[in-house]
């Protein structure tokens, strides 16, 4: 590991800027994946299939051309929208940082989309209809009833799509944010090295997905901690 003295600055700085994406794509995933899931439960047809729609698309579609596709994307939509109004611009664009988020959390979502929409519709109607007949109004039944039970089984499988947004911030190299695989490739091309770099990257990911793996069981088993004591 010789080979990497001196560029661990960089990782740590890397790492910094791992998790900023994690964080902001997590937050536009469940964002997404509610917005989504109540689409496909709603009763319009419309909301349905452009939710259907999406997520097949962004399931359905590689993930690094998806980056590529909202990265560059973007970029010719806003030279387009700004050269209208000064046509001397010549190019446009938005930070690899916003787009890498963005395009994550769309793909996760997607999947999360199917999470929630699950989890919704497990929870017990005996609970709601208790609510009604308590006179609790449908939006208080919603936020205090279906919303703390749709977490408490969706948690299982959204501890994946946690660890997915993670490794997924690696394919964000490819439109330029200085993140860990970035800075492995450039310690590569200055070392002719790549074997330490790499390793470096895979240890520092398994110590991102092993902290998110605890943090999903703490969470699980904090949400179900009012059924230990009924067992």
């Amino acid at each position: 590991m010789d080979a990497t003295t001196g560029w661990w600055d960089d990782f740590f700085w890397a790492g910094v800027e791992v998790v900023q994406v994690f964080f902001v794509a997590m937050a536009g995933t469940i964002l997404f994946g509610l917005i989504g899931a109540a689409a496909k439960l709603s009763k319009n047809n419309i909301a349905q299939k452009l939710a259907s729609g999406y997520t097949v698309f962004f399931r359905g579609t590689p993930e690094i051309l998806i980056l590529l596709l909202i990265y560059f994307g973007s970029a010719v939509t806003l030279t387009a929208i700004f050269q209208v109004f000064d046509p001397d611009i010549k190019y446009v664009d938005i930070p690899p940082f916003w787009a890498g988020s963005f395009g994550i959390s769309l793909i996760v979502g997607a999947y999360a989309t199917e999470t929630f929409r699950g989890a919704f519709l497990g929870v017990d109607p005996g609970l709601i209809e208790a609510a009604r007949a308590l006179g609790i109004s449908n939006f208080k039944t919603f936020i205090y009833v279906r919303m703390p039970e749709m977490w408490r089984l969706a948690l299982p499988p959204f501890g994946n799509h946690m660890l997915s947004v993670i490794k997924d911030t690696a394919l964000v190299s490819i439109i330029g944010l200085n993140e860990l695989l970035f800075v492995a490739e450039q310690g590569m091309g200055a070392t002719a090295k790549p074997f330490p770099f790499f390793i470096a990257v895979g240890g520092i990911y398994l110590g991102f997905s092993t902290i998110i793996t605890l943090s999903a069981m703490g969470l699980e088993k904090r949400a179900n901690r009012h059924l230990e004591g009924s067992r």
